[in-house]
């Protein structure tokens, strides 16, 4: 389907550039070529552009029955297409944390190959503010974020799972079953750099208690290996913890910190049919989940 007719529309319905640009995913100025574009073609100009906001023109009025019934047969004729070809091709674009995709993706992502072998993946890892913006500018399908960090997206809550203080081996609040955040607050901290959001620091504010933040770090395995040389302490979510060889002491604290793990998305009317699919197989399988 020509999508000069489908900008069109959008332009109609938001009444506004701007409006039909965020849903196609693409730039205002593109969107202002194709609706030129169109109009050159046609021989008609079939908007009024004003300051607040877009209008059809006579001409633009008489002609849009039919331009909409044309961008509705064109959906439908894309929709019977992808039932039609089911899977067979496919990318699957997804915003993605560390821990998930270590020790969630690799199994997800070989089970769901093994029924749609030629659908691909393509990952962008980052933090619950980065993944939105991804979301928001169509550069992925969906990602995974805490929903108390959730801007402007739709969530699906996966999983909850805990977090754990992490200390070098002999450190002296490693004697300890649970290790306090009054004592973690005194100690040099180095956390995951998450964004907008992060749980720790959540859970210290929760106390009234402000940590000594010496490092913010994008990479969980960097903090580790820096944990194990001394030089600060960290609570990191346990899934990432599983199956390293740090020599590190692992604690529950006090009170615990919880972290809870959403797929968030602009719409699912948005999500591509692999995207939908892979979000139903993840949903399916959440009990395999570590």
């Amino acid at each position: 389907m020509d999508n000069r007719y489908l900008a069109l529309r959008h332009i109609v319905e938001y009444g506004s550039f701007s409006a039909a640009a965020d849903e196609l995913r693409c730039s205002q100025s593109a969107v202002s070529q194709m609706i030129a574009s169109l109009e050159k073609e046609l021989d008609v100009t079939l908007l009024n552009r004003q300051r607040g906001g877009c209008t059809l023109t006579e001409e633009g009025r008489q002609l849009y029955p039919l331009i909409e019934r044309y961008v509705e047969d064109g959906l439908r004729i894309r929709e019977r297409t992808d039932e039609i070809l089911g899977l067979d091709t496919g990318v699957i674009r997804m915003g993605t944390i560390a821990s998930i995709s270590a020790h969630w993706l690799p199994g997800l992502i070989s089970g769901f190959q093994q029924r749609y072998p030629n659908v691909r993946f393509v990952l962008y890892q980052g933090d619950y503010t980065t993944i939105q913006e991804w979301i928001h500018n169509g550069t992925i399908d969906f990602g995974f974020i805490n929903p108390a960090a959730a801007r402007d997206v739709e969530t699906i809550i996966i999983k909850r799972g805990t977090m754990l203080a992490v200390l070098p081996q002999d450190h002296p609040l490693a004697a300890l079953d649970r290790v306090p955040l009054a004592a973690l607050a005194k100690e040099p901290m180095i956390l995951l750099e998450e964004g907008h959001y992060s749980e720790p620091l959540e859970a210290f504010a929760s106390v009234g208690l402000k940590p000594n933040v010496r490092l913010r770090i994008h990479d969980d395995y960097s903090i580790m290996t820096m944990v194990e040389a001394g030089l600060g302490v960290s609570i990191l979510a346990e899934l990432i913890l599983h199956r390293t060889n740090y020599r590190l002491a692992l604690r529950p604290t006090d009170p615990p910190v919880d972290r809870t793990i959403a797929i968030a998305y602009a719409g699912r009317d948005r999500l591509p049919l692999a995207a939908r699919r892979f979000i139903e197989h993840l949903r399916s399988n959440i009990g395999t989940l570590p």
